[in-house]
């Protein structure tokens, strides 16, 4: 193997893998999906006294959003102002860049 098709193929595995994970990172959901997990995030808020914080949840770990996105786990940026995570009434404004509202 010479040095040209080495490279060529070192770079193509790269871009292989970069798309795969880009590609994990945020699967799709269903619809069906998207609305058992709204469900079971608005019972558990209820249950729990949870209340929506906007702007603090790190890429990929958001309850969900308010149209930014498909739902829970979508967020690709961290702090995205559309997602939220679902804290204990009072703690979101104690966290510095935290709204009850989207931004």
């Amino acid at each position: 193997m010479n040095r040209r098709t080495l490279a060529a193929s070192i770079v193509a595995a790269a871009m292989t893998a970069g798309v795969a994970s880009v590609a994990s990172a945020a699967p799709m959901m269903t619809q069906a999906q998207m609305m058992k997990v709204q469900q079971a995030n608005h019972a558990r808020a209820m249950a729990q006294h949870l209340v929506a914080c906007y702007g603090v949840a790190a890429a990929g770990k958001n309850d969900c959003a308010a149209g930014a996105h498909s739902c829970a786990g979508q967020s690709t940026i961290s702090r995205d102002p559309k997602s939220f995570v679902l804290l204990p009434a009072g703690d979101c404004q104690k966290i510095a860049g935290g709204s009850l509202t989207a931004g």
